[in-house]
């Protein structure tokens, strides 16, 4: 009950979000979180030390095509390893589908990209939603809700679903760094790609069968 509360929640959101872009209302305050991330007197050099712009192009990079698309061919090849072959349905339907979603709220919507600064990423596609910060969330979070139930110790758990989140909301604020997304997309992003990892974590709870129960072994009667 809970996870739809949940995903009922993330699609008002991303509604709300979607409608106060579309009516302009957002500009100033995305203009001004942009230009914020980078040095009054030269808008092409982000804040902070030198480190740190290449750590947003190493950052924003996980959130790509190209590495998501490895590690979802990394992730089912392991479940199939291990024969698990409904999750491995699940997961590559989950995040294709995922991908698909992602372009075309994009061809929706089809904001422009960002042109308070210079970008410091190539971009292809428009801005709303943010497709890294979708695909982060579909991907990361699908697989983390898709590990858990083997992890038998619940830190553990917390442990591999705390880092899914921190990967996926450090590619969204890189891509605000680089320059190439306003924060209500990677908001969008957030919460379009969240709904659909809960979506997808239902059904593959619902459809994964259950463990057999242990058999009950009746106690001898003591010998008189």
């Amino acid at each position: 009950m809970l996870v739809w509360v949940t995903v009922v929640l993330g699609i008002w959101g991303f509604v709300e979000l979607a409608d106060e872009v579309t009516e302009g209302s957002t500009r100033n305050f995305d203009r001004w979180a942009v230009s914020l991330m980078r040095q009054s007197d030269a808008p092409s050099i982000p804040i902070g030390p030198k480190w740190m712009g290449e750590a947003g192009r190493d950052i924003t990079a996980l959130g790509g095509i190209a590495n998501l698309t490895l590690l979802i061919v990394a992730a089912t090849g392991f479940l199939l390893v291990n024969r698990a072959r409904r999750l491995a349905a699940i997961l590559v339907a989950s995040t294709t589908s995922g991908i698909a979603i992602s372009l075309l709220l994009k061809r929706v919507f089809d904001r422009p990209r960002p042109d308070v600064v210079p970008h410091l990423s190539d971009v292809y596609t428009s801005s709303f939603p943010s497709g890294h910060s979708m695909m982060s969330a579909v991907v990361y979070l699908t697989l983390g809700v898709l590990i858990i139930p083997v992890l038998k110790h619940f830190w553990a758990r917390v442990y591999v679903l705390a880092t899914a989140a921190l990967v996926t909301v450090l590619v969204g604020i890189s891509r605000v760094y680089m320059g190439v997304h306003y924060p209500t997309d990677v908001l969008a992003g957030w919460a379009a790609g969240g709904v659909w990892a809960l979506i997808c974590w239902s059904i593959a709870r619902r459809s994964t069968p259950k463990p057999p129960s242990d058999t009950l072994v009746p106690a001898r009667e003591p010998k008189l």
